[in-house]
């Protein structure tokens, strides 16, 4: 790994939201991320976990490793009043951010306004925790949707735009990050953006954070504008920062 390399592994280490939102994950698991939350090289921005493992976590973290937990997700499609009953419930258990998953589906059937809606009513009951929308681009594959779903969900006051899940099919890429992140340049470059899903490697999130820099400029991704969503990509970017090689990992 080059000088140049290391050093930009080293900032996203400090962009990372480790991520555990496997079916499986029970406290022990959560014991386990927040002891992977702080690294030889700094800590990772976030750790982005189930609403009922909130509480317990922030028993376990540093106060400078933010908790971020999900609503609407993963399908979009939960009663709004649950929505809006899940994130009260997480803000008062400790989170301090709030990834949602806008209605995609809707906006494919031409309910736009139903995007909208939701992104306010989930700002307005987050408080002062931040709000991700989660936009779940690899399903919605077009751009224009893609452009629409990201300038709705910036209207409606969301603080960062998501790709996506990680669980459907098609989860971030470059196209899409390259679309969302003009719509944040347009609109207001303080919001931030996230690609989440399918980061394995170093490269893969060197990538991300130099395409938000050729677009929204040279330093813009700091972690109160950018994050990386990944479970599996931490050991492969503290292997970049120390110079060797990372061992091939699974995941989110």
């Amino acid at each position: 790994m080059t000088e140049d390399m290391a050093e930009i592994a080293r900032r996203c280490i400090a962009c990372l939201d480790l991520t555990d939102l496997t079916d499986d994950c029970d406290e022990a698991a959560i014991d386990a991320l927040c002891a992977r939350a702080v690294t030889p090289h700094g800590t990772v921005a976030a750790i982005c976990i189930w609403p009922k493992f909130v509480a317990y976590a922030r028993k376990q973290l540093p106060a400078d490793v933010k908790i971020a937990t999900v609503v609407n997700f993963p399908t979009g499609a939960e009663p709004a009043e649950d929505v809006i009953e899940m994130t009260e419930r997480a803000v008062l258990d400790g989170a301090d951010e709030i990834d949602m998953v806008i209605p995609w589906q809707e906006l494919m059937e031409g309910r736009a306004q139903n995007v909208l809606t939701r992104v306010e009513r989930v700002k307005r009951a987050a408080g002062t925790a931040k709000v991700k929308a989660i936009l779940e681009t690899g399903m919605l594959e077009d751009h224009d949707l893609i452009r629409k779903a990201s300038r709705l969900a910036l209207e409606g006051g969301a603080d960062f735009i998501k790709t996506s899940t990680g669980k459907a099919p098609v989860s971030a890429t470059l196209g899409a990050a390259e679309i969302m992140l003009n719509v944040i340049r347009d609109f207001d470059r303080t919001r931030g953006f996230k690609p989440a899903g399918g980061i394995k490697t170093a490269q893969d999130a060197a990538n991300y954070m130099q395409l938000a820099e050729q677009i929204l400029g040279e330093g813009w991704a700091i972690p109160a504008n950018f994050r990386l969503g990944a479970s599996s990509v931490l050991d492969a970017l503290i292997a970049a920062v120390e110079g060797r090689e990372a061992a091939a990992s699974e995941g989110y």
